[in-house]
Parts: structure tokens; sequence; C-alpha cells
């Protein structure tokens, strides 16, 4: 049995980052005037938490194969 990390933790990554997507889109955009200079950090993170996990499951896939 081979266990490897990157699956579970691409997933973790990939569906935090929806997560996080989906919030910066529904929230409101007075809060982030008022709290990061105008700048939708949880849609700018959650978009780079996806890829990252995309990236990792896509390498675990491929060695893998």
């Amino acid at each position: 049995m081979q266990l490897d990390v990157r699956v579970p933790i691409g997933w973790l990554f990939l569906t935090l980052g929806i997560i996080l997507v989906i919030y910066g889109f529904t929230s409101d955009p007075a809060i982030y005037v008022q709290h990061s200079l105008g700048v939708n950090v949880n849609l700018r993170w959650g978009a780079v938490f996806a890829v990252f996990g995309a990236v990792v499951l896509f390498l675990a896939k491929r060695k893998k194969s």
C-alpha cells in the first residue's frame, strides 16, 4: 500500500480555495475597503489556494500513471 500525502493535501487546498473564492464573490465589497485597502483578499488567496491544490493533484495523478 502506497501512501501519497499529495492527494489529501491537494484536495484540502482545492476545497479551501473554492470556499474562499465563493466567499470573496458573495461578500460585501465595503468590508474590503475598510479592512484591506480595497483588495479582495479572500478572492485572491482563494484563487491561489485552488490553483496550488489543482497543481498538487495533477502532480500526484501524473506520478501514479
